[in-house]
């Protein structure tokens, strides 16, 4: 293992070095959260391409932390991501993010491909047996299984499920929700999802049950539910298109129905989306801020409620990736070293993430008319 002294003091690890001090962050210390660096020029790539540079140099096996979880939670809430901003880099992934719609119809199911379907048999391994990938709601929680079916549940009671209703999932992935709802509320629902993967695995799970899988983008659909929920797909609507999603699920929601929607957000509007993510993880993802969701519902739907559950996902990404660990073996044969790196990273930085609080979860209840006598949110 390195130490301090192994390492010239370049400018650019006199700069990194500084600005990891004020996280409480030592290079080549001791303690779990210490970032231990292999090669000097990680600091030259940190500085010149920030989030994309720190990532892509973990990749390649240039440093490491025993805790990359606590490392992130320091400098994220010591807000070190906005000291390594490189301007000219950042304007132009900023233009890019703001001038174009990345998540128009064609480009839509890039990240299918890419995330959704690394495979069926990897997320088996990696989820719960639901196969449940989104953030799961722990207050009364142990361990994965039971707070993804707290989660569930409480999406359920949320929207008042009554048996025969039928219900619309908005990017169903696995079909966690539909089959969850199907079995303990009584209802038929169809899912929308645009990873063949997902689609076809899903049906199968579903097979003999009310469940209904298509493989379509949101835009095309036009019929009516009693209810319609979307759990963790609206970080992959866009900006540009925030208005017409929400168009598309007022025009499928009855009148007295409930929507909820399920999301990761951000704090604020005007930031764009991480780089490393962008390129290695969720191609074109977008995280909505509050206010954009506000600003897109008007004259559509009124808010009835709006739980914030974001440090929960920290849980849910360190048992996920405990879960990923733990099946390494077994994947090395599908995917390499690099790939390996990549994913712990992408887990254990969103943990660290959510620890600090800089990115949130939402679930908001929707209603086209607003409730009669107000909503009351099931405890």
């Amino acid at each position: 293992m390195p130490t301090s002294q192994d390492l010239h003091d370049s400018s650019a690890l006199a700069i990194i070095r500084e600005m990891l001090d004020k996280a409480d962050v030592r290079i080549n210390g001791d303690r779990p959260w210490d970032m231990i660096m292999r090669d000097e020029s990680v600091a030259e790539r940190v500085l010149a391409y920030g989030s994309l540079g720190l990532g892509e140099s973990y990749m390649d096996g240039d440093w490491h932390a025993e805790r990359l979880d606590e490392f992130f939670t320091r400098v994220l809430a010591a807000r070190l991501d906005r000291e390594v901003e490189h301007p000219i880099r950042l304007a132009i992934h900023a233009i890019r993010h703001r001038l174009f719609n990345l998540q128009n119809m064609r480009r839509a199911w890039q990240v299918g491909q890419v995330h959704y379907d690394l495979g069926n048999g990897f997320y088996e391994k990696m989820l719960d047996r639901r196969m449940t990938y989104t953030c799961g709601y722990w207050a009364q929680a142990s361990d994965l299984e039971s707070a993804q079916e707290a989660k569930l549940d409480m999406i359920c009671r949320k929207l008042d499920l009554k048996p025969g209703q039928r219900v619309l999932d908005i990017g169903c992935g696995w079909g966690s929700f539909m089959r969850f709802a199907a079995e303990h509320y009584g209802v038929e629902c169809v899912g929308v999802t645009i990873s063949k993967e997902q689609a076809a695995h899903g049906q199968k799970l579903c097979e003999g049950m009310p469940v209904e899988f298509r493989l379509m983008d949101y835009r095309e659909l036009d019929e009516k539910f009693d209810h319609i929920a979307s759990v963790g797909m609206f970080e992959h609507v866009g900006h540009k298109n925030h208005h017409t999603y929400f168009q598309v699920a007022r025009r499928c929601l009855k009148d007295g129905g409930l929507f909820l929607l399920h999301t990761i957000g951000k704090n604020r509007r005007h930031s764009t989306p991480d780089p490393w993510i962008d390129r290695y993880i969720f191609p074109n993802g977008d995280l909505p801020s509050l206010d954009q969701i506000a600003e897109a519902v008007e004259d559509q739907f009124i808010i009835e409620d709006l739980h914030n559950i974001g440090a929960d996902y920290d849980r849910t990404l360190i048992a996920w990736n405990e879960n990923f660990q733990a099946a390494w073996p077994e994947l090395s044969g599908q995917f390499d070293e690099r790939f390996k790196r990549m994913w712990e990273y992408y887990l254990q930085a969103c943990a660290g993430a959510f620890r600090a609080r800089t990115i949130q979860v939402w679930q908001l209840v929707l209603s086209p008319n607003g409730v009669p006598g107000g909503y009351r949110r099931p405890l």
